[in-house]
């Protein structure tokens, strides 16, 4: 098939224009910059930021497939060297996406294209990340709670550049993704040690499960992440009369995550084949590719000042789910699913690899390899733009 162009002249234009904006630093950033320091500074000047900020989606996309080929109801248990896998995946990716930026400064190799990437790739991550995260505290017994917490991570993402939409800037808080993923990697780590059976015990005088700790810490820290993006949305935005970056209305992009997650809500609970329940894993890797693509596309609505629409493709998955339900399970439910995965998977790829082609091309840039415009050897690196805070 071939790959969408999906941008227009003008749009191409504007994005040229495009400069990257963000503000705040969480609590764990200041510590762990002496690492990423290190870090980039034996990594080869040769070495494409793109790259890298591939390198570390490989690193947290293939321990959780391992993962849930062994639990894809998030209620069995796994060998311990699974979830080793799984953090070490989590801490290289999170190294990675630490210094791709800074590589792009340090190679003077910024640009659209890079930004693009990076987002795109982590919008992707959030999805297995999250997925991993719930197997590992084996939340597949309480699927309620299991949807939750898959989901959250995906909607706040999302949330995180709805209101950059907005304010034009992409604001960072004191409890942020950092934090997120040191945290998800101790329960990696305890799974690990410990078994996930040990997230059913109960602590005393609280007479609350382990996991359930868990779930009411991801409780208020959505809460918490919530209040300040909306806070921010809400607030009106830096177009005319308040609108959107690209003159739209701040609640537009509410449109495109509300209808997912309606949709995602409706066939969990009225399946009569307890589709979610019996498949949390596959069911929640289909919508979050959805998100993910949505997520992109509102990445891409900012960098170039444009409206994002309601009518895209990625909703053909889950619209098969939803009239296959209508239809009385015309089609067994599972099958369904599985078309399901593999259309919102493809569909994701395709405008994914699509923009990022079309921006290549129209910037004269190649996306994984340095043009020799930007060859390392001609590049003199500044030594603050090294220990400069990655904001991307």
């Amino acid at each position: 098939m071939a790959l969408p162009e999906p941008l227009s002249a003008a749009q191409l234009k504007r994005l040229e224009q495009h400069r990257y904006n963000a503000s705040g630093r969480s609590l764990l950033e200041p510590p762990l910059q002496r690492y990423w320091t290190w870090l980039l500074e034996s990594t080869p000047l040769w070495l494409a930021p793109n790259a890298i900020t591939l390198g570390g989606l490989v690193f947290s996309v293939v321990p959780t497939v391992v993962l849930i080929y062994y639990c894809p109801r998030a209620t069995e248990e796994a060998p311990p060297w699974i979830f080793l896998f799984c953090a070490l995946g989590l801490f290289i990716y999170q190294s990675l996406d630490a210094i791709d930026g800074k590589q792009a400064r340090r190679t003077n190799s910024s640009s659209p294209l890079g930004e693009l990437f990076d987002h795109g790739c982590d919008s992707i991550s959030t999805v297995f990340v999250g997925v991993a995260g719930c197997i590992a505290v084996r939340l597949g017994t309480d699927p309620d709670w299991f949807f939750f917490s898959s989901f959250i991570g995906m909607f706040l993402f999302y949330c995180a550049h709805w209101q950059t939409y907005v304010s034009g800037v992409l604001k960072f808080g004191k409890i942020d993704v950092t934090e997120s993923e040191i945290v998800i990697m101790m329960v990696f780590l305890l799974s690990s040690f410990g078994g996930t059976t040990m997230w059913d015990t109960k602590v005393p005088v609280l007479e609350l499960q382990l996991k359930k700790i868990i779930v009411v810490g991801v409780v208020f820290g959505a809460v918490f992440s919530s209040y300040n993006y909306f806070r921010v949305i809400f607030g009106g935005g830096v177009g005319k009369n308040g609108s959107t970056i690209a003159g739209t209305s701040v609640l537009s992009p509410g449109l495109h995550i509300g209808l997912i997650i309606t949709l995602a809500i409706m066939i969990y609970k009225k399946s009569t084949t307890h589709l979610f329940e019996n498949h949390p894993c596959l069911y929640a890797l289909t919508f979050g590719f959805v998100i993910a693509k949505i997520t992109q596309k509102l990445v891409v609505a900012h960098m170039t000042k444009s409206e994002i629409f309601l009518q895209d493709t990625a909703f053909i998955g889950p619209g098969l789910l939803f009239l296959n339900q209508y239809f009385n399970y015309f089609i067994d439910e599972y099958i369904v699913l599985c078309i399901a995965l593999f259309i919102s998977l493809i569909d994701l790829l395709r405008y994914f690899t699509g923009i990022c082609i079309q921006i290549a091309a129209h910037l004269h840039i190649q996306v994984f390899k340095l043009s020799s415009q930007q060859a390392p050897e001609q590049v003199q690196v500044v030594s603050p733009l090294i220990h400069q805070n990655n904001m991307d």
